[in-house]
């Protein structure tokens, strides 16, 4: 089976699960991923229902990192069919993910997507109408999990990542079961840009940065990390994992 990580964004949740993907079996083929049009004022952060886009800049050193074809595409849609049930609409979002996954298939011979969702059928909801849609697999190993495991897992597992986002809600934001904070940040609390796990290559190294304010409430402020200049650097020993049967593909 070629196998397609669905929202490779760089986080530490869809490493991970492409990390369960090839234990259980599978071999990831190529990397995708769906970008904001840079051309858009205040592009890095697009306060999208469906995609992580903080961080985009460097997608493009995960293809070399870990030697892998990359695919992308521009976020052209809004989030317009909200609603529990999704159904195909034109303009919105979520058909930016059908046409990428689309030309995914006709370039390489996949036949599941891998998906680190956790939480979200908001997310899952679209990505399932999305694979039906193609006749794709979706997989999703780490979805339901529980999240204290999830993150002692992913320590443990080499993955080496960087807080890129914060978001903060004052009303639950205390590191404390009594304000319902999810420690795997599927609440929103925060997002991730993985620096290197054991599916690299080679490491990616962060040379400059830049902390930006996106929004100065002082109920819900929200901040988030530029990444300036990056480089990739070898690793000591090659710890890469290797999957057999089938054939994966993991969207950036």
């Amino acid at each position: 089976m070629s196998l397609y990580d669905l929202f490779f964004s760089g986080g530490k949740d869809s490493c991970y699960n492409m990390m369960q993907c090839i234990a259980a079996g599978h071999q990831i083929v190529a990397l995708a991923n769906l970008r904001p049009d840079e051309k858009r004022v205040g592009s890095d952060e697009l306060d999208s229902y469906m995609y992580q886009t903080v961080g985009h800049h460097a997608i493009d050193l995960y293809a070399e990192a870990m030697a892998l074809p990359l695919y992308r595409r521009t976020i052209r849609g809004r989030s317009l069919d909200t609603g529990r049930v999704y159904t195909k609409c034109e303009g919105d979002e979520v058909e930016d993910l059908y046409e990428l996954l689309k030309l995914v298939k006709e370039k390489e011979e996949i036949e599941a997507v891998s998906v680190g969702a956790i939480l979200s059928d908001y997310q899952r909801i679209r990505v399932e109408n999305v694979c039906k849609r193609l006749n794709i697999q979706l997989l999703a190993y780490l979805w339901q999990r529980n999240q204290e495991d999830l993150l002692r897992e992913m320590i443990a597992s080499n993955i080496q990542a960087v807080i890129i986002k914060v978001a903060p809600n004052f009303q639950k934001e205390a590191l404390s079961k009594k304000y319902g904070v999810h420690v795997c940040g599927e609440g929103g609390e925060y997002e991730t840009f993985t620096l290197d796990c054991p599916l690299f290559k080679k490491k990616i190294i962060v040379d400059s940065s830049e902390v930006v304010t996106h929004s100065a409430d002082a109920f819900a402020p929200v901040a988030y990390l530029r990444l300036l200049e990056l480089h990739l650097e070898e690793k000591a020993t090659s710890s890469v994992l290797h999957g057999h049967c089938t054939t994966q593909v993991h969207l950036a």
